[in-house]
Protein backbone atom coordinates (compact mmCIF):
# COMPACT_ATOMS: atom_id res chain seq x y z
CA UNK A 1 0.00 0.00 0.00
CA UNK A 2 1.12 3.10 -0.77
CA UNK A 3 2.32 5.91 2.12
CA UNK A 4 0.57 9.23 2.16
CA UNK A 5 3.73 11.03 3.32
CA UNK A 6 7.24 10.66 3.64
CA UNK A 7 8.30 9.98 7.54
CA UNK A 8 11.88 10.42 8.35
CA UNK A 9 12.99 7.56 10.79
CA UNK A 10 14.60 9.98 12.88
CA UNK A 11 11.63 12.41 13.59
CA UNK A 12 10.67 13.11 16.84
CA UNK A 13 7.27 10.70 18.30
CA UNK A 14 6.04 13.91 19.25
CA UNK A 15 6.28 16.75 16.58
CA UNK A 16 3.67 18.41 15.33
CA UNK A 17 4.99 20.75 12.41
CA UNK A 18 6.47 17.66 9.97
CA UNK A 19 9.67 17.88 11.59
CA UNK A 20 11.45 15.30 9.41
CA UNK A 21 15.40 16.56 8.54
CA UNK A 22 15.08 19.22 5.99
CA UNK A 23 16.60 18.11 2.65
CA UNK A 24 20.22 18.66 2.48
CA UNK A 25 20.31 21.08 -1.05
CA UNK A 26 21.41 24.54 0.21
CA UNK A 27 19.53 25.85 -2.84
CA UNK A 28 17.25 28.91 -1.54
CA UNK A 29 14.78 30.29 -3.98
CA UNK A 30 13.67 34.11 -4.26
CA UNK A 31 10.29 34.78 -4.92
CA UNK A 32 9.95 38.51 -5.80
CA UNK A 33 7.07 41.13 -6.53
CA UNK A 34 4.46 39.35 -5.24
CA UNK A 35 1.61 40.49 -2.36
CA UNK A 36 2.38 38.43 0.42
CA UNK A 37 -1.53 37.82 2.52
CA UNK A 38 0.46 36.07 5.59
CA UNK A 39 -2.08 34.54 7.24
CA UNK A 40 -2.41 36.17 10.41
CA UNK A 41 -5.04 38.43 9.12
CA UNK A 42 -2.86 41.33 8.79
CA UNK A 43 -2.75 43.81 5.52
CA UNK A 44 -1.21 42.54 2.69
CA UNK A 45 1.80 43.99 1.67
CA UNK A 46 4.36 44.15 -1.45
CA UNK A 47 7.72 42.26 -0.53
CA UNK A 48 9.45 39.63 -1.69
CA UNK A 49 9.91 35.83 -0.10
CA UNK A 50 12.96 34.21 0.02
CA UNK A 51 12.54 30.04 0.43
CA UNK A 52 15.78 28.37 1.97
CA UNK A 53 15.63 24.29 1.97
CA UNK A 54 11.70 23.64 3.86
CA UNK A 55 11.62 26.81 5.40
CA UNK A 56 11.03 30.45 4.60
CA UNK A 57 14.59 32.29 5.72
CA UNK A 58 13.62 36.22 4.65
CA UNK A 59 10.57 38.54 4.19
CA UNK A 60 11.47 41.93 3.01
CA UNK A 61 10.86 44.77 0.78
CA UNK A 62 14.66 44.91 -1.21
CA UNK A 63 15.85 40.79 -1.17
CA UNK A 64 18.50 40.94 -4.09
CA UNK A 65 18.84 37.58 -5.76
CA UNK A 66 22.21 35.91 -4.66
CA UNK A 67 24.47 34.11 -7.43
CA UNK A 68 22.87 31.03 -8.45
CA UNK A 69 19.70 31.60 -6.68
CA UNK A 70 16.32 30.19 -8.04
CA UNK A 71 14.04 33.48 -8.66
CA UNK A 72 10.57 33.21 -9.64
CA UNK A 73 8.61 36.58 -10.79
CA UNK A 74 5.26 36.51 -8.95
CA UNK A 75 3.60 38.93 -11.38
CA UNK A 76 2.04 40.88 -8.55
CA UNK A 77 0.45 37.93 -7.55
CA UNK A 78 -0.57 36.91 -4.06
CA UNK A 79 1.27 34.88 -2.35
CA UNK A 80 -0.28 33.50 0.84
CA UNK A 81 0.59 30.34 3.09
CA UNK A 82 -0.86 26.93 1.91
CA UNK A 83 -4.28 26.15 2.98
CA UNK A 84 -4.78 23.59 6.02
CA UNK A 85 -8.20 21.61 5.32
CA UNK A 86 -9.02 20.94 8.93
CA UNK A 87 -11.78 17.99 8.32
CA UNK A 88 -10.57 16.23 4.81
CA UNK A 89 -11.11 12.62 3.99
CA UNK A 90 -8.44 12.88 1.39
CA UNK A 91 -6.55 10.08 2.39
CA UNK A 92 -9.40 8.64 0.28
CA UNK A 93 -7.58 8.60 -3.12
CA UNK A 94 -4.18 9.70 -2.41
CA UNK A 95 -3.16 6.09 -2.92
CA UNK A 96 -4.12 6.61 -6.78
CA UNK A 97 -3.28 10.09 -6.76
CA UNK A 98 0.07 11.05 -4.91
CA UNK A 99 0.03 14.34 -6.56
CA UNK A 100 -3.37 15.50 -4.42
CA UNK A 101 -4.57 17.20 -7.60
CA UNK A 102 -7.79 18.21 -6.47
CA UNK A 103 -6.22 19.74 -3.33
CA UNK A 104 -3.36 21.41 -4.66
CA UNK A 105 -5.10 22.97 -7.64
CA UNK A 106 -6.79 24.93 -5.00
CA UNK A 107 -4.00 25.55 -2.39
CA UNK A 108 -4.53 22.99 -0.09
CA UNK A 109 -0.86 22.02 1.24
CA UNK A 110 -2.15 20.04 4.60
CA UNK A 111 -5.04 17.85 4.80
CA UNK A 112 -5.93 16.46 8.37
CA UNK A 113 -7.76 13.25 7.97
CA UNK A 114 -9.06 10.45 11.09
CA UNK A 115 -12.39 12.53 10.83
CA UNK A 116 -15.64 11.66 11.76
CA UNK A 117 -14.67 8.98 14.32
CA UNK A 118 -12.63 7.08 11.29
CA UNK A 119 -9.60 6.57 11.41
CA UNK A 120 -6.50 4.43 10.32
CA UNK A 121 -5.95 1.61 12.81
CA UNK A 122 -3.17 1.75 14.16
CA UNK A 123 -2.27 4.99 13.53
CA UNK A 124 1.64 3.77 14.10
CA UNK A 125 1.70 1.22 11.72
CA UNK A 126 -0.86 3.65 9.38
CA UNK A 127 2.22 6.19 9.27
CA UNK A 128 4.80 3.45 9.33
CA UNK A 129 3.06 1.54 5.62
CA UNK A 130 3.19 5.14 4.37
CA UNK A 131 7.01 6.23 4.18
CA UNK A 132 7.55 4.05 0.90
CA UNK A 133 5.56 6.60 -1.32
CA UNK A 134 6.03 9.81 0.22
CA UNK A 135 3.02 12.39 -1.61
CA UNK A 136 2.74 16.05 -2.47
CA UNK A 137 0.95 17.34 0.79
CA UNK A 138 1.32 17.23 4.56
CA UNK A 139 -0.94 14.62 6.37
CA UNK A 140 -2.25 14.88 10.19
CA UNK A 141 -4.45 12.72 11.82
CA UNK A 142 -6.74 12.24 14.40
CA UNK A 143 -7.30 9.30 16.43
CA UNK A 144 -11.31 7.74 15.65
CA UNK A 145 -13.45 7.46 18.60
CA UNK A 146 -15.41 4.88 15.76
CA UNK A 147 -12.10 3.04 15.00
CA UNK A 148 -11.27 2.30 18.92
CA UNK A 149 -14.90 1.57 19.85
CA UNK A 150 -15.06 -0.94 17.08
CA UNK A 151 -11.61 -2.54 17.83
CA UNK A 152 -13.17 -2.71 21.55
CA UNK A 153 -16.74 -3.44 21.02
CA UNK A 154 -16.88 -5.82 17.45
CA UNK A 155 -19.69 -5.80 16.17
CA UNK A 156 -21.85 -5.61 19.91
CA UNK A 157 -21.67 -1.78 19.38
CA UNK A 158 -25.27 -1.14 19.56
CA UNK A 159 -25.23 -0.53 23.53
CA UNK A 160 -23.70 1.87 25.99
CA UNK A 161 -20.09 0.28 26.89
CA UNK A 162 -19.39 -1.07 30.09
CA UNK A 163 -16.38 0.71 32.08
CA UNK A 164 -14.01 -1.73 31.57
CA UNK A 165 -14.98 -1.17 27.85
CA UNK A 166 -13.81 2.23 28.38
CA UNK A 167 -10.94 1.72 29.89
CA UNK A 168 -9.79 -0.44 26.88
CA UNK A 169 -10.37 2.46 24.84
CA UNK A 170 -8.57 4.72 26.86
CA UNK A 171 -5.32 2.40 26.39
CA UNK A 172 -6.06 2.39 22.38
CA UNK A 173 -6.54 6.00 22.65
CA UNK A 174 -3.26 6.66 24.30
CA UNK A 175 -1.35 4.09 21.86
CA UNK A 176 -3.10 6.18 18.86
CA UNK A 177 -1.79 9.41 20.68
CA UNK A 178 1.80 8.17 21.26
CA UNK A 179 2.04 7.85 17.86
CA UNK A 180 1.05 11.15 16.49
CA UNK A 181 -2.43 11.77 16.99
CA UNK A 182 -3.81 15.15 16.99
CA UNK A 183 -6.93 14.12 19.14
CA UNK A 184 -9.52 12.43 19.08
CA UNK A 185 -12.80 12.70 16.19
CA UNK A 186 -15.99 11.46 17.08
CA UNK A 187 -18.72 10.59 14.85
CA UNK A 188 -21.63 10.98 16.74
CA UNK A 189 -24.57 10.82 14.15
CA UNK A 190 -22.96 7.51 12.96
CA UNK A 191 -22.07 3.77 14.06
CA UNK A 192 -20.78 3.18 16.04
CA UNK A 193 -20.60 6.11 17.88
CA UNK A 194 -24.18 7.17 17.65
CA UNK A 195 -25.26 4.77 20.88
CA UNK A 196 -21.76 6.26 23.07
CA UNK A 197 -23.06 8.06 25.95
CA UNK A 198 -21.80 10.78 26.73
CA UNK A 199 -19.63 9.66 30.19
CA UNK A 200 -17.54 7.46 27.63
CA UNK A 201 -16.73 10.64 24.76
CA UNK A 202 -15.80 12.41 28.14
CA UNK A 203 -13.15 10.18 29.32
CA UNK A 204 -11.88 9.65 26.15
CA UNK A 205 -11.55 13.40 25.51
CA UNK A 206 -9.56 13.18 28.66
CA UNK A 207 -7.08 11.02 27.52
CA UNK A 208 -6.68 13.53 24.86
CA UNK A 209 -6.66 16.30 26.84
CA UNK A 210 -3.70 14.92 28.81
CA UNK A 211 -1.56 14.10 26.23
CA UNK A 212 -1.75 18.02 25.06
CA UNK A 213 -4.40 16.92 22.18
CA UNK A 214 -7.89 17.75 20.64
CA UNK A 215 -11.34 17.07 20.27
CA UNK A 216 -13.28 17.02 16.93
CA UNK A 217 -16.83 16.66 16.01
CA UNK A 218 -19.03 15.42 13.84
CA UNK A 219 -21.85 16.48 16.73
CA UNK A 220 -24.43 13.85 17.38
CA UNK A 221 -27.02 16.42 15.44
CA UNK A 222 -26.90 18.97 12.51
CA UNK A 223 -30.79 18.97 11.89
CA UNK A 224 -33.52 17.95 14.95
CA UNK A 225 -31.41 18.07 17.86
CA UNK A 226 -28.77 20.65 16.61
CA UNK A 227 -29.17 22.70 19.62
CA UNK A 228 -28.74 19.33 22.19
CA UNK A 229 -25.79 18.35 20.22
CA UNK A 230 -24.22 21.73 20.68
CA UNK A 231 -24.96 21.88 24.51
CA UNK A 232 -23.29 17.77 24.42
CA UNK A 233 -19.95 19.37 22.92
CA UNK A 234 -19.76 22.57 24.97
CA UNK A 235 -19.88 20.56 27.79
CA UNK A 236 -17.58 17.61 26.44
CA UNK A 237 -14.90 20.67 26.22
CA UNK A 238 -15.81 21.70 29.59
CA UNK A 239 -15.09 18.68 31.38
CA UNK A 240 -12.10 17.52 30.01
CA UNK A 241 -10.61 20.63 29.78
CA UNK A 242 -9.75 20.65 25.64
CA UNK A 243 -10.23 22.86 22.57
CA UNK A 244 -13.36 21.26 21.07
CA UNK A 245 -14.28 22.02 17.19
CA UNK A 246 -17.65 21.35 15.57
CA UNK A 247 -16.73 20.27 12.38
CA UNK A 248 -18.77 20.91 8.92
CA UNK A 249 -20.62 23.29 11.42
CA UNK A 250 -24.30 23.53 9.92
CA UNK A 251 -27.83 23.75 10.62
CA UNK A 252 -29.41 21.10 8.08
CA UNK A 253 -33.29 21.65 8.80
CA UNK A 254 -35.34 24.27 6.99
CA UNK A 255 -37.32 24.76 10.59
CA UNK A 256 -33.77 26.33 11.92
CA UNK A 257 -32.54 28.21 8.64
CA UNK A 258 -32.24 31.59 10.09
CA UNK A 259 -31.09 30.60 13.45
CA UNK A 260 -27.25 30.94 12.86
CA UNK A 261 -26.70 33.89 15.00
CA UNK A 262 -28.24 32.03 17.91
CA UNK A 263 -26.16 29.41 17.38
CA UNK A 264 -22.96 31.68 17.17
CA UNK A 265 -24.23 33.13 20.46
CA UNK A 266 -24.62 30.02 22.41
CA UNK A 267 -21.34 29.29 21.61
CA UNK A 268 -19.52 33.21 21.91
CA UNK A 269 -21.43 32.32 25.47
CA UNK A 270 -19.36 29.25 25.95
CA UNK A 271 -16.01 30.85 24.86
CA UNK A 272 -16.76 33.58 27.48
CA UNK A 273 -16.83 30.80 30.29
CA UNK A 274 -13.98 29.66 28.86
CA UNK A 275 -14.00 26.61 26.86
CA UNK A 276 -12.18 26.96 23.36
CA UNK A 277 -14.98 26.27 20.86
CA UNK A 278 -14.04 26.49 17.26
CA UNK A 279 -15.74 25.62 14.03
CA UNK A 280 -14.89 24.36 10.78
CA UNK A 281 -17.41 24.87 8.02
CA UNK A 282 -17.72 24.29 3.77
CA UNK A 283 -19.07 27.18 1.84
CA UNK A 284 -22.12 24.54 0.12
CA UNK A 285 -25.44 24.17 0.80
CA UNK A 286 -25.38 20.65 0.58
CA UNK A 287 -23.85 17.83 2.15
CA UNK A 288 -22.66 14.01 1.47
CA UNK A 289 -23.31 11.40 3.49
CA UNK A 290 -25.13 8.24 3.51
CA UNK A 291 -28.99 7.54 3.33
CA UNK A 292 -29.42 6.12 6.86
CA UNK A 293 -27.76 9.31 8.23
CA UNK A 294 -30.97 10.78 8.74
CA UNK A 295 -32.75 8.12 11.14
CA UNK A 296 -31.80 8.79 14.14
CA UNK A 297 -33.39 6.04 15.55
CA UNK A 298 -32.16 3.58 12.77
CA UNK A 299 -35.55 2.27 12.00
CA UNK A 300 -34.86 2.78 8.20
CA UNK A 301 -38.61 1.18 7.77
CA UNK A 302 -40.37 3.80 9.17
CA UNK A 303 -42.47 6.16 7.15
CA UNK A 304 -43.56 8.87 9.21
CA UNK A 305 -39.06 9.61 9.70
CA UNK A 306 -38.51 9.15 6.28
CA UNK A 307 -41.41 11.79 4.98
CA UNK A 308 -40.10 13.72 7.33
CA UNK A 309 -36.27 13.76 5.95
CA UNK A 310 -37.72 14.26 2.43
CA UNK A 311 -39.96 17.31 3.81
CA UNK A 312 -37.48 19.28 6.32
CA UNK A 313 -34.17 17.67 5.89
CA UNK A 314 -33.70 17.24 2.49
CA UNK A 315 -36.24 17.20 -0.39
CA UNK A 316 -37.00 14.54 -3.11
CA UNK A 317 -35.34 16.64 -5.28
CA UNK A 318 -32.33 17.53 -3.38
CA UNK A 319 -31.13 14.09 -2.55
CA UNK A 320 -28.91 12.84 -5.20
CA UNK A 321 -27.09 9.57 -5.13
CA UNK A 322 -23.41 9.68 -5.83
CA UNK A 323 -22.99 5.59 -5.27
CA UNK A 324 -25.63 2.76 -5.41
CA UNK A 325 -24.00 -0.60 -5.70
CA UNK A 326 -27.52 -2.55 -6.16
CA UNK A 327 -27.93 -0.56 -9.82
CA UNK A 328 -24.76 2.21 -10.50
CA UNK A 329 -27.55 3.79 -12.92
CA UNK A 330 -28.96 5.19 -9.87
CA UNK A 331 -25.70 6.87 -9.53
CA UNK A 332 -25.95 11.47 -10.39
CA UNK A 333 -29.74 10.82 -10.15
CA UNK A 334 -31.95 12.08 -7.28
CA UNK A 335 -34.55 10.15 -4.79
CA UNK A 336 -37.53 12.13 -7.06
CA UNK A 337 -36.33 11.41 -10.40
CA UNK A 338 -35.59 7.17 -9.03
CA UNK A 339 -38.78 7.59 -7.71
CA UNK A 340 -40.76 8.38 -11.06
CA UNK A 341 -38.38 5.42 -12.31
CA UNK A 342 -40.47 3.02 -10.29
CA UNK A 343 -43.39 4.30 -10.47
CA UNK A 344 -43.57 5.07 -6.58
CA UNK A 345 -44.12 7.99 -4.38
CA UNK A 346 -40.51 9.16 -3.14
CA UNK A 347 -40.81 7.69 0.06
CA UNK A 348 -41.57 4.28 -0.74
CA UNK A 349 -38.09 4.57 -3.07
CA UNK A 350 -36.33 6.02 -0.02
CA UNK A 351 -37.04 3.11 2.15
CA UNK A 352 -36.30 0.45 -0.79
CA UNK A 353 -33.06 1.99 -1.51
CA UNK A 354 -31.90 1.79 1.83
CA UNK A 355 -33.10 -1.62 2.55
CA UNK A 356 -31.36 -3.16 -1.10
CA UNK A 357 -28.16 -1.37 0.05
CA UNK A 358 -27.93 -2.58 3.34
CA UNK A 359 -29.05 -6.44 1.97
CA UNK A 360 -25.93 -5.69 -0.36
CA UNK A 361 -23.76 -4.44 2.36
CA UNK A 362 -24.49 -7.48 4.65
CA UNK A 363 -23.02 -9.53 1.88
CA UNK A 364 -19.82 -7.77 1.17
CA UNK A 365 -19.43 -6.33 4.28
CA UNK A 366 -18.97 -2.90 2.33
CA UNK A 367 -20.47 0.62 2.56
CA UNK A 368 -22.95 0.46 -0.60
CA UNK A 369 -24.28 3.70 -0.50
CA UNK A 370 -23.44 7.63 -0.40
CA UNK A 371 -25.90 10.76 -1.48
CA UNK A 372 -25.83 14.34 -1.71
CA UNK A 373 -28.54 16.37 0.41
CA UNK A 374 -29.63 19.77 -0.17
CA UNK A 375 -29.94 21.13 3.45
CA UNK A 376 -28.61 24.39 4.26
CA UNK A 377 -29.44 27.97 3.55
CA UNK A 378 -26.71 30.50 1.70
CA UNK A 379 -27.37 33.25 4.18
CA UNK A 380 -26.62 30.58 7.46
CA UNK A 381 -23.63 29.27 5.62
CA UNK A 382 -22.18 32.81 4.88
CA UNK A 383 -23.01 33.71 8.50
CA UNK A 384 -21.16 30.39 9.88
CA UNK A 385 -18.52 31.22 7.83
CA UNK A 386 -17.90 34.87 9.09
CA UNK A 387 -17.68 33.65 12.70
CA UNK A 388 -14.16 34.34 14.13
CA UNK A 389 -13.28 31.14 15.50
CA UNK A 390 -14.86 29.27 11.99
CA UNK A 391 -11.79 27.74 9.56
CA UNK A 392 -12.61 26.58 6.46
CA UNK A 393 -12.31 23.09 5.52
CA UNK A 394 -13.64 20.31 2.65
CA UNK A 395 -15.12 17.54 4.57
CA UNK A 396 -13.74 16.23 0.87
CA UNK A 397 -12.23 13.43 -1.20
CA UNK A 398 -10.18 13.19 -4.24
CA UNK A 399 -12.53 10.92 -5.67
CA UNK A 400 -15.68 11.97 -4.58
CA UNK A 401 -18.73 12.97 -5.90
CA UNK A 402 -18.64 16.25 -4.22
CA UNK A 403 -17.71 19.00 -5.33
CA UNK A 404 -16.03 20.18 -1.99
CA UNK A 405 -13.20 17.75 -2.59
CA UNK A 406 -12.03 19.76 -5.49
CA UNK A 407 -13.57 23.36 -5.15
CA UNK A 408 -13.73 24.29 -1.57
CA UNK A 409 -11.09 27.01 -1.59
CA UNK A 410 -11.55 28.85 -4.34
CA UNK A 411 -14.94 28.91 -4.17
CA UNK A 412 -14.58 31.03 -1.18
CA UNK A 413 -12.19 33.30 -2.51
CA UNK A 414 -14.41 33.37 -5.58
CA UNK A 415 -17.71 34.00 -3.71
CA UNK A 416 -17.36 35.29 -0.63
CA UNK A 417 -14.65 37.65 -1.33
CA UNK A 418 -14.67 38.56 -4.73
CA UNK A 419 -18.25 38.22 -5.97
CA UNK A 420 -20.30 39.03 -2.31
CA UNK A 421 -17.40 41.05 -0.11
CA UNK A 422 -18.93 38.59 2.83
CA UNK A 423 -14.62 38.24 3.56
CA UNK A 424 -12.07 40.34 2.63
CA UNK A 425 -8.97 38.85 1.25
CA UNK A 426 -6.74 38.67 4.26
CA UNK A 427 -9.71 37.36 6.35
CA UNK A 428 -10.65 34.50 4.24
CA UNK A 429 -6.47 34.02 4.05
CA UNK A 430 -6.11 33.61 7.46
CA UNK A 431 -9.36 31.17 7.48
CA UNK A 432 -7.78 29.16 5.41
CA UNK A 433 -4.20 29.39 7.02
CA UNK A 434 -3.19 30.81 10.39
CA UNK A 435 -6.39 30.03 11.86
CA UNK A 436 -6.83 26.41 10.75
CA UNK A 437 -3.06 26.22 12.13
CA UNK A 438 -4.34 27.34 15.84
CA UNK A 439 -7.45 25.81 15.86
CA UNK A 440 -5.52 21.86 15.02
CA UNK A 441 -2.25 23.46 17.15
CA UNK A 442 0.22 23.07 14.13
CA UNK A 443 3.64 24.73 14.93
CA UNK A 444 5.44 27.28 11.98
CA UNK A 445 2.46 26.51 9.89
CA UNK A 446 -0.25 28.96 7.99
CA UNK A 447 1.74 31.81 8.11
CA UNK A 448 4.76 33.80 6.67
CA UNK A 449 7.55 34.08 8.74
CA UNK A 450 10.63 33.62 9.01
CA UNK A 451 11.44 30.06 10.34
CA UNK A 452 7.80 29.46 9.14
CA UNK A 453 7.87 26.25 6.98
CA UNK A 454 7.33 26.97 2.96
CA UNK A 455 3.96 25.75 2.38
CA UNK A 456 2.97 28.34 0.10
CA UNK A 457 0.36 29.43 -2.11
CA UNK A 458 0.85 32.17 -5.50
CA UNK A 459 -2.17 32.81 -6.95
CA UNK A 460 -4.63 35.83 -9.11
CA UNK A 461 -7.08 37.00 -6.78
CA UNK A 462 -8.88 38.61 -9.55
CA UNK A 463 -9.30 35.05 -11.32
CA UNK A 464 -8.75 32.09 -8.97
CA UNK A 465 -12.28 29.94 -8.76
CA UNK A 466 -13.69 26.63 -8.07
CA UNK A 467 -14.64 24.65 -11.70
CA UNK A 468 -16.01 21.75 -10.14
CA UNK A 469 -19.79 20.91 -10.05
CA UNK A 470 -22.27 18.36 -9.08
CA UNK A 471 -22.36 16.98 -12.89
CA UNK A 472 -18.18 17.49 -12.85
CA UNK A 473 -17.26 17.20 -9.22
CA UNK A 474 -13.45 16.64 -9.61
CA UNK A 475 -12.74 19.65 -12.36
CA UNK A 476 -9.20 21.33 -10.53
CA UNK A 477 -9.50 24.99 -9.62
CA UNK A 478 -8.54 27.80 -11.43
CA UNK A 479 -5.97 31.15 -10.76
CA UNK A 480 -3.74 29.01 -8.94
CA UNK A 481 -0.44 29.72 -10.43
CA UNK A 482 2.28 27.90 -8.09
CA UNK A 483 2.40 25.87 -4.80
CA UNK A 484 5.04 24.79 -3.02
CA UNK A 485 5.27 22.25 0.19
CA UNK A 486 8.03 22.25 2.45
CA UNK A 487 9.88 24.47 -0.14
CA UNK A 488 9.14 22.18 -2.71
CA UNK A 489 7.50 23.08 -5.86
CA UNK A 490 4.08 20.51 -6.42
CA UNK A 491 1.96 22.58 -8.65
CA UNK A 492 3.09 24.90 -11.43
CA UNK A 493 1.38 26.18 -14.90
CA UNK A 494 -1.93 24.20 -14.26
CA UNK A 495 -0.23 20.49 -13.40
CA UNK A 496 1.07 18.72 -10.73
CA UNK A 497 5.38 18.84 -11.01
CA UNK A 498 5.42 15.13 -9.62
CA UNK A 499 7.46 16.23 -6.48
CA UNK A 500 6.09 14.46 -3.22
CA UNK A 501 7.67 15.99 -0.57
CA UNK A 502 4.55 16.11 2.07
CA UNK A 503 4.85 15.03 5.22
CA UNK A 504 3.46 13.63 8.45
CA UNK A 505 2.77 16.31 10.82
CA UNK A 506 2.38 15.34 14.43
CA UNK A 507 1.27 16.55 17.47
CA UNK A 508 3.07 18.45 20.13
CA UNK A 509 3.53 18.39 23.36
CA UNK A 510 3.44 22.15 23.69
CA UNK A 511 0.44 24.43 22.55
CA UNK A 512 2.55 27.12 20.46
CA UNK A 513 0.20 29.28 18.14
CA UNK A 514 1.03 30.17 14.29
CA UNK A 515 -1.20 33.35 15.19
Amino acid sequence: MRRLVAFAASMSAVCLAGCAEAPSSASTTLITNVQVVDGTGAARRAASVRIEADRVAEVGDHLVAAPGEAVVDGRGLVLAPGFIDTHSHYDRGLEEDPTALGGVSQGITTAIVGQDGGSHFPLREYFARLEDSPVAINVASFAGHGSIRLEVMGDDFRRAATSAEVDRMRGLLQEELAAGALGLSTGLEYDPGIYSETEEVVALARVAAAAGGRYASHIRSEDRHVFEAIEEIIRIGDEAEIPVQVTHMKLAMRSLWGQADRLLARLDEARAAGVDVMACVYPYEFWQSTLTVLFPERDFDNREAAAFALSELAPPEGMRLTQFDPDPSYVGKTIAEIAELRGVDPVTAYIDLIEESQALEAETGESTESVMGTSMGPDDVARLIAWPHTDICSDGELDGGHPRGFGTFARVLRLYVRETAALTLEEAVHKMSGLPARNMGLVDRGVIRPGAFADLLLFDPTTIADRASVGEPQLPSAGVDRVWVNGIEVYSAGAPTGMYPGRVIQRSDSDEETT
